[in-house]
C-alpha cells in the first residue's frame, strides 16, 4: 500500500524539512510548578510534556509501602487540546496506563530507591501537545524532573524513536511518520552504556533492526549531552542565586536541530 504522505522526498528531506538522522529542536524549562519538588517542561519539536516530581514522601496507602526501598508512582494525563483526536483520554485509559507502566519499569532500576525505604516518589506527566515521540519525551522529561528534585539516579535515561522508510532509516519521528512506517523506541543509559528499554508496536524486519537500534543509541548520547548542559546551566544559576541572595524560579535550556551521522 502506498504511503499517505511523502515521508522522504527525492532530495532526502522529510515532510518537516529535516534529513533522515536529524533530531527535532529540543527545549528544556526547569520552572517550578506549584509545590513540586522538581519539574520540567520539555519540547521535542511540537511534542510538549510537563513532568512534576513529588517526594520522596510517605506513601499514602499502606499497600504502596515497600519496606526496603521507595515505590515509584507514575501517572500520565493528556490535555484535551493536545491532539487531534475527538475521543477524550481519561486517567484510567488503557493506553495511558500502559505508558505509565512502561515509564515506571524504565526508571525502577535507575532511581536509587534503596536510599528511601518505606517512601513514595510520585511522577506526574501531563501531555500538553503531541506530534510523535511521546514516550521518549516523557522519559527524557522524567530524567530531568527527578534530577531537579534532587533524587539520586545511577545514570541518565535518554530515549528516542527510530524507524525505517523503504531502505532509509530515520530518527525522531513525528506523528505522521509514526503512523506510516515501522519504528522502535530505545532508552539508554549513556554512562554505563546499557539499554533500559526497547519497545516496538509495529513490525520491523529483523535485518533493519540492528541499524535502527545503533542509530537510536547514538542519538541518545547526543540527547544526554544536551540534557546535561541544561542541568549544568540550571545548577550554575542556582549557585549564583545563593551568592546574591536572589531566588531563581527556573532556567531554560534550548537545543537546536541536531544531526546524527551514520558513521
Amino acid at each position: 500500500m502506498a504511503s499517505r504522505i511523502e515521508i522522504l522526498n527525492d532530495g532526502g528531506f522529510r515532510s518537516d524539512g529535516r534529513r533522515q538522522f536529524e533530531l527535532r529542536d529540543i527545549s528544556i524549562d526547569f520552572s517550578l510548578q506549584g509545590t513540586a519538588d522538581g519539574s520540567v517542561t520539555i519540547h521535542h519539536g511540537l511534542t510538549q510534556v510537563l513532568v512534576s516530581v513529588f517526594g520522596p514522601r510517605e506513601a499514602k496507602l499502606r499497600s504502596q509501602t515497600i519496606h526496603d526501598r521507595a515505590n515509584i508512582n507514575v501517572e500520565v494525563t493528556v490535555a484535551a487540546f493536545s491532539t487531534g483526536e475527538r475521543r477524550k483520554r481519561s486517567r484510567g485509559d488503557k493506553r495511558l496506563l500502559e505508558l505509565a507502566s512502561t515509564i515506571k519499569s524504565t526508571f525502577e532500576p535507575v532511581v536509587q530507591t534503596h536510599l528511601y525505604p518505606r517512601s513514595q516518589i510520585d511522577v506526574f506527566i501531563q501531555v500538553l501537545q503531541l506530534d510523535g515521540g511521546l514516550l521518549p519525551a516523557c522519559i527524557n522529561g522524567t530524567t530531568l524532573a527527578l534530577t531537579a528534585a534532587g533524587i539520586p539516579l545511577f545514570d541518565f535515561v535518554c530515549a528516542i524513536t527510530g524507524g525505517v522508510h523503504s531502505a532509509s532509516p530515520m530518527l525522531d519521528l513525528t506523528t505522521l511518520e509514526e503512523n506510516d512506517i515501522p519504528h522502535i523506541t530505545v532508552a539508554m543509559m549513556p554512562r554505563s552504556e546499557q539499554v533500559t528499554l526497547v519497545t516496538m508496536e509495529t513490525r520491523l524486519h529483523v535485518d533493519r533492526f540492528e541499524e535502527i537500534f545503533r542509530l537510536a543509541v547514538d542519538a541518545g548520547r547526543v540527547i544526554h549531552n544536551e540534557m546535561r548542559t541544561a542541568i549544568q546551566a540550571r545548577t550554575g544559576s542556582l549557585v549564583a542565586s545563593l551568592g546574591s541572595g536572589q531566588k531563581v524560579e527556573g532556567e531554560t535550556g534550548v537545543v537546536t536541530m541536531m544531526e546524527i551521522n551514520e558513521s
